[in-house]
């Protein structure tokens, strides 16, 4: 079992190549590993998400194969430590599992029992065809939804204080905007403003048109007590009798 190291360049598809075999001549010959990463090509465009799976299938089921486990599983933490960067780890996993590396690279290795163990090139680089796949949760790579139309109308706030009031506002107005505006009125500093909406707490960047709060409705605003103000006092005229 094993396939030669050429055909492991041409993919590997071969479920033998997945194996090791068994092979009790190293040579004693032990390389130190090398820092370089092959380059290969995919047959075809590869998402980072199909890489991914194919890593995993490999990795499921290469221990199936003859060899030992723990070799397979240190040979898989060497290959995420180089494709990190992190040679000196990927190179301390090595020694300590004494894997013998006739080429300084860990598409074919031995353990110290003489058993050969093979790595296909996709789980030790990436492709250079490799397409790189967006982030659902990356902010910036998602459209800013349309700004709502500039109609105002009188937005209900009712304090944590129990007062009712009513701010000019349009759906296209910031919560931190709003802030803003209530603490004009009503001289809240804006830090000690927490502003809910159907139990949601409501962010500085969030627009009224993404809270879909409709005519009457009801913002909840939570008021530090430290924000409320004592009141001035009064200046008096102090008389003189004579």
């Amino acid at each position: 079992m094993g396939g030669c190291v050429g055909r492991y360049w041409e993919g590997w598809d071969d479920t033998q190549s997945r194996g090791s075999s068994r092979n009790g001549g190293r040579g004693g010959r032990n390389e130190p590993l090398k820092k370089d990463r092959p380059k290969w090509k995919s047959d075809y465009p590869m998402t980072e998400g199909q890489l991914r799976s194919k890593r995993d299938e490999f990795w499921d089921t290469a221990p199936a194969f003859e060899g030992r486990k723990e070799i397979w599983d240190a040979l898989k933490a060497a290959a995420v430590a180089l494709e990190c960067n992190d040679h000196e780890l990927a190179q301390a996993i090595v020694d300590g599992a004494s894997i013998t590396l006739p080429h300084g690279t860990l598409t074919e290795c031995y353990d110290e029992l003489g058993n050969r163990y093979q790595l296909p090139v996709y789980c030790l680089a990436p492709p250079v065809n490799l397409i790189s796949e967006r982030s659902d949760e990356d902010p910036s790579d998602s459209p800013e939804p349309p700004v709502a139309p500039k109609k105002e109308f009188q937005l209900k706030v009712r304090l944590s204080t129990g007062k009712d009031l009513r701010l000019s506002a349009s759906m296209a107005d910031t919560i931190g905007q709003l802030k803003k505006q209530l603490q004009a009125q009503e001289d809240i500093d804006i830090a000690h403003q927490r502003w809910f909406f159907s139990g949601k707490l409501l962010t500085d960047k969030t627009r009224l048109q993404d809270t879909k709060i409709q005519k009457d409705f009801v913002i909840q605003v939570i008021v530090n007590p430290q924000a409320l103000r004592a009141p001035k006092p009064s200046s008096t005229t102090t008389t003189t009798s004579e």
